[in-house]
Parts: structure tokens; C-alpha cells; sequence
């Protein structure tokens, strides 16, 4: 869902951004206080794994299959590209109330974008807006990763043309200081991870010399600059092969692929063929210390889209 959201969003703001900020600008409600659920159309059924028709099952003895995040993650709303840190107590993800509204209104209602939930006694928190823009700035933020205290986060924004990659610093208990990221804008860097060290940027990519669709690729960084990328070949197909995740220790690569998750463990320093994990509707993974994995799984009716939720695989 995310990449089809974004696409669109640089179409609405090549088109109509001065529409969209001028709408946007002119609202004085705070939209610190605005509530998700309250955004939820009052139509909108939950999906259950009881009522899904196409759950996600775990292809792997090492995993359970998986389930819904438990607490209050998940509503008849779409959660999507979820993000754990490591030790698996905060999660980040991407909301928007309705998939059916126009991306130029998502934009604007106050409650699409990044949230993140802290985890209590085994039950996830009622989520609070991440926010990484001045008021009442138009900007549409997602495909975030957290590492120490800064988070990388994709956006459509005011001032800007097309997408761009942005980061910004954790300070006094909130998110700030966001800019441009640095990577140079002829790497064409897609939805990323970068390993836990620092030294290597993974991303998914369309751009020249790959297998075809997305890639993956890598960038390592020497002397404090991202070198040119090297397609990681031993995971792609001529197919799509996108949004790296690379467990903690760096030693598994998960891709998204043909609507599931798949594995390529590291043998030896090389990257081994993957392994279908997880699916169907299964994409976006990300891990935490003890192997589980967090991932969006989208709920389809009839060839359409209807919500999406954040499941986990307990590693066994």
C-alpha cells in the first residue's frame, strides 16, 4: 500500500500542491489532539484472522504462524510499515484512516503519518503522533527507521519537489531537527535498513545495472560517506524485490516478494538464497533481538483493499 501512496502523492503535489498547502494552512484545528479512531469511517468493519480469507501462515518449523499485534495497534484504520527497535517494547508504523480517501485529503486529516506504541505487560499502548514537520506545513511522512536517536523517514513536503529522504534527531523527549538526508540522489534510494554498526546501507531500488523491477542494493559507508551501491545479487529475481530488513546481529536479510516475506540468511559473509517465509499479504519486515518479526498484512475483498494490520511471527 505504502509504495502506491507515495506514488501518488508526488503526482498530487507536482499537480496541486498550492491547492493542498493552501487547504491545509488554512485549518486551525490542533492537530495534536485528534484522536485516529476518530478519523475511522463509522462504516469501517475490522477485519479478524477469524473473518480474513487469506490469513498469513509461517512456511518455516522455526516460526508460529502469525497474529495480530495485541493491544491497540491495530484498528479498522491501515497500519502499515511497521518499524521495532531492537528490543522489541517500541513500534513505529504508518497510519491513515480510510484507503479509499484521496491521497490530497489523507494529507490533510490531521492523522495520517507516522505513530509509534510502547509495549506495557505484553500489550501494545494507544499510539501518539510522531510529528516532523512546523504547523501547518502540508507534508506526508512515512517509510521510517529508527536507529539510537535518529530516525530516517521518506516525504512528500511542502517546499520540496517529488520525494525525498529526511532525517531527524531525538531531543528532549521528541523528534526535531529534521533535514535532508545525505544520500546522493543518484543512488536512487528506495525504502532502506542500515546495519546496526552503521556500515551498510541496504535499499530497494529501480535503478540501472539490477535483475529488473526493484533490487536490492548496498551502499557501505567509508570515511564517513555512502559509497556506490552494489546490487545484492544473490536475492533478486527479475521480479520486485524490495524493502530490506536485516535482523539485529546482521546475519538475515528479509525481503518482501510476490506478496510474502523471504529469508536469505548470511553463510560464510555471503548472502544465501532466500526463503519463502511467511504469506500471503505478507510484506515490510523488521526484527527485534529475539528473531520475532513485525510485518503488514493488507486485507483484500473482492480484488480491493480494505485495511491493513501489523502482525507478528514469534520465533519459536
Amino acid at each position: 500500500m505504502k509504495k502506491l501512496l507515495f506514488i501518488l502523492l508526488i503526482l498530487v503535489i507536482i499537480i496541486g500542491a498550492i491547492i493542498v498547502v493552501k487547504n491545509f494552512s488554512g485549518n486551525s484545528q490542533n492537530y495534536h489532539n485528534i484522536l485516529r479512531k476518530s478519523k475511522i469511517p463509522a462504516t469501517a468493519i475490522k477485519i479478524t484472522p477469524q473473518t480474513d480469507v487469506n490469513p498469513p501462515k509461517s512456511f518455516s518449523l522455526e516460526y508460529s504462524d502469525p497474529v495480530p499485534v495485541l493491544g491497540k495497534v491495530n484498528t479498522a484504520g491501515a497500519e502499515d510499515s511497521a518499524f521495532i527497535l531492537p528490543d522489541g517494547n517500541t513500534l513505529y508504523f504508518f497510519f491513515t484512516p480510510d484507503v479509499n480517501v484521496p491521497v490530497e485529503k489523507q494529507i490533510s486529516d490531521g492523522v495520517t503519518g507516522i505513530w509509534f506504541s510502547k509495549k506495557i505487560n505484553g500489550q501494545w499502548q494507544e499510539p501518539e503522533r510522531v510529528f516532523l514537520n512546523d504547523p501547518n506545513k502540508a507534508d506526508g511522512d512515512g517509510c521510517e527507521f529508527v536507529q539510537g536517536d535518529i530516525m530516517y523517514f521518506c516525504s512528500v513536503r511542502e517546499g520540496y519537489t517529488g520525494i525525498h529522504w529526511f532525517s531527524a534527531k531525538f531531543k528532549n523527549g521528541r523528534w526535531q531537527e529534521w533535514k535532508l538526508a545525505d544520500f546522493n540522489p543518484d543512488y536512487k534510494v528506495g525504502e532502506l535498513d542500515i546495519s546496526s554498526d552503521g556500515s551498510e546501507l541496504y535499499f530497494h531500488s529501480d535503478r540501472a545495472g539490477g535483475k529488473g523491477g526493484l533490487d536490492i542494493w548496498v551502499s557501505k559507508k567509508t570515511n564517513g560517506r555512502w559509497q556506490e551501491p552494489e546490487n545484492v545479487s544473490a536475492v533478486n529475481t527479475s521480479g520486485n524485490d524490495g524493502w530490506p530488513a536485516l535482523s539485529p546481529d546482521g546475519n538475515e536479510l528479509w525481503i518482501t516478494r510476490d506478496y510474502a516475506l523471504w529469508r536469505s540468511e548470511k553463510i560464510n559473509g555471503q548472502w544465501q538464497t532466500p526463503e519463502k517465509m511467511f504469506g500471503p499479504l505478507a510484506g515490510e519486515a523488521t526484527i527485534d533481538n529475539t528473531g520475532n518479526v513485525y510485518f503488514t498484512h493488507h486485507f483484500y475483498k473482492n480484488d480491493k483493499m480494505i485495511e491493513a494490520d501489523i502482525y507478528v511471527a514469534r520465533k519459536k
